[in-house]
């Protein structure tokens, strides 16, 4: 005795597959988010001013142990002015990040360098001052 099944085209979706591939994603994505906005440590001084708006820019980090940083590449200083003659055509805005123990002589000796190259906007970023009278 032989029972005939129907074996017709299924026409529903199986959705599990879908469901457990996009958790893998979510928590992989989860775990790495936190790894990619990762920057350079410096310790900023202080000072009053406003915010500064989020936007395309360059920024030169010099770490408390004299190491420069162009973007988060480290480079020497030559490299550094290199990058700069070639990047001065577009007028870019520089910002500048240097931790408040490092020596001053070697803040001015970048400053020299970007302005040799002939880029005239030039910010220096520090964090915001805060009175005892906010606290």
């Amino acid at each position: 005795m032989r029972t005939e099944r129907n074996r017709g085209v299924m026409s529903e979706i199986n959705v599990t597959p879908f469901v457990d591939v996009m958790l893998v994603l979510l928590i992989i994505f989860m775990v790495t988010a936190p790894l990619l906005q990762q920057g350079i440590d410096v310790n900023l001084p202080k000072a009053k001013g406003k915010e500064l708006p989020p936007e395309e820019r360059i920024n030169i980090v010099i770490k408390r142990d004299g190491i420069i940083y162009m973007n988060d590449i480290p480079m020497s200083l030559p490299e550094v002015k290199q990058k700069l003659n070639a990047i001065s055509k577009a007028n870019p805005n520089i910002f500048l990040r240097a931790d408040k123990d490092v020596p001053y002589g070697l803040v001015v000796e970048v400053m020299a360098e970007i302005k040799e190259a002939g880029i005239e906007k030039l910010g220096m970023i520090t964090e915001p001052k805060i009175n005892i009278d906010e606290k």
